[in-house]
């Protein structure tokens, strides 16, 4: 596909877009050099620099892959701890209504309503904000990552995130059948 600059220049579509420093492969490649990994200045030129930038794109899939885990383990502590502090609200109510020799009519239905919607506990909650915040981080920088469609990046996260399954993952999946 051809198109005329404004100058009256016919560009061509069909090649790698000039960028101020270099050329961004539109298809899948090996190439070096050309691929922009999050910053203007962040540009693996050499092997070295390539290895170094695809290690540490492993590693950071690897702690995302963690981070899952632990999060996956403290929303089974966090509902624990949720459970706990609605019984113990409930019993400091219940022995108020004993002194009035009467039974709350709604304590069926607060204890059924918990198990649909747990309490807001600020030093659960905002945790959870932050660690989810933090995983979208990561996805968002992973996309970012493979948009550049550098195969040797590509690989790094999806190896990365499978030895990150592989460690990490028992635990995530533990915390979804200990409720």
């Amino acid at each position: 596909m051809q198109a005329r600059d404004s100058d009256g220049m016919i560009m061509s579509m069909d090649g790698a877009m000039d960028l101020a420093s270099g050329n961004m492969l539109t298809y899948l490649h090996f190439t070096i050099g050309g691929d922009i990994l999050w910053f203007e200045g962040w540009v693996p030129q050499g092997p070295g620099a390539m290895f170094g930038a695809c290690v540490g794109l492993f590693l950071l899939a690897l702690v995302d892959r963690w981070i899952a885990a632990c999060r996956a383990m403290m929303e089974v502590h966090w509902a624990k701890r949720a459970q706990i502090a609605y019984t113990n609200k409930l019993n400091a109510n219940g022995d108020s209504e004993k002194k009035k020799r009467t039974v709350p009519p709604s304590t069926v239905g607060n204890t059924l309503l918990l198990r649909r919607a747990p309490p807001f506990i600020p030093a659960h909650d905002i945790v959870r904000g932050i660690l989810h915040a933090g995983q979208a981080a990561f996805s968002f920088a992973f996309m970012l990552v493979v948009m550049t469609f550098q195969l040797g990046f590509i690989i790094s996260i999806i190896v990365g995130l499978g030895v990150g399954e592989t460690l990490f993952g028992r635990y995530a999946h533990a915390g979804t059948t200990l409720h």
